[in-house]
């Protein structure tokens, strides 16, 4: 079987048709909308309402983790433009996920933690399968699937306490594959070297490997990571990549 895998798409609808060309499932690990881009400060939801030098201040003030500064920023602008931020949010939110979704190919997803799990279903298509704690057999083949993400000062859109997330791993039962948004608790898995900082991994997610000891464990959520491969006994542990600049699915091919 051949698998084709995305995650962090962040708006990039620009080759996410062609993702599915060849592969037996396509599968999509989430983080979907595009709020804030670092690289490109121009680009997102954030700098559409408030302009490329507002957005360019905001990412200062969070990369030098000054969460609360940021946050006081941020509403200093909502008070200045007059909207409410849930209405404009997810105005914009459903403008993005009504052409990300046209694009995507037919398959399995599940939501990443800058997602907002609500406003998906009026656009998802006939052939998306949505899965969030639970597992699904193709072509005999166990699929496990854990979405969101765990708690953290950036409190993203889809951010569950560890508790509730646990017990969405707990909920897949035995599988071949997991597919998560965030990573085990793995350190190499979790440094993002352009980032240059630790993002959460799940230590129940750790916790099923060593135990389960699945044949794959795919997660996304760490676009640039110290280690894209990571093996814990005979699992492999593989970050798909960032689709939203490489453009191009993960491809495995599974006997």
């Amino acid at each position: 079987m051949r698998l084709h895998a995305v995650s962090d798409v962040h708006r990039r609808v620009a080759g996410l048709k062609e993702a599915g060309d060849g592969c037996d499932l396509f599968i999509c690990l989430g983080d979907l909308v595009l709020f804030l881009d670092y690289d490109d400060p121009g680009e997102g939801i954030f700098p559409e309402l408030f302009g490329e030098a507002n957005a360019r201040r905001y990412i200062a003030l969070r990369t030098q983790r000054r969460f609360d500064d940021a946050r006081d920023f941020s509403r200093e602008l909502w008070e200045a433009i007059g909207a409410d931020p849930w209405t404009a949010i997810s105005q914009k939110v459903q403008e993005q996920y009504r052409a990300l979704f046209a694009a995507m190919p037919a398959g399995l997803l599940t939501y990443g933690n800058v997602d907002v799990p609500a406003l998906w279903e009026p656009h998802l298509g006939p052939g998306h399968r949505v899965i969030d704690g639970g597992q699904v057999t193709v072509g005999g083949l166990r699929l496990g699937f854990v979405g969101g993400g765990l708690r953290t000062p950036m409190r993203t859109p889809f951010e569950i306490s560890d508790e509730d997330f646990a017990a969405k791993v707990d909920a897949m039962g035995d599988v071949d594959v997991v597919c998560s948004h965030i990573p085990p608790a793995v350190g190499d898995s979790t440094f993002d070297v352009v980032a240059r900082r630790m993002e959460r991994g799940s230590r129940r997610l750790r916790e099923y490997v060593e135990d389960v000891q699945p044949r794959y464990l795919l997660h996304g959520h760490v676009h640039q990571p110290l280690a894209p491969r990571v093996t814990i006994g005979r699992t492999q542990i593989v970050n798909v990549g960032h689709f939203r600049s490489r453009r191009r699915p993960f491809v495995l091919d599974i006997d």
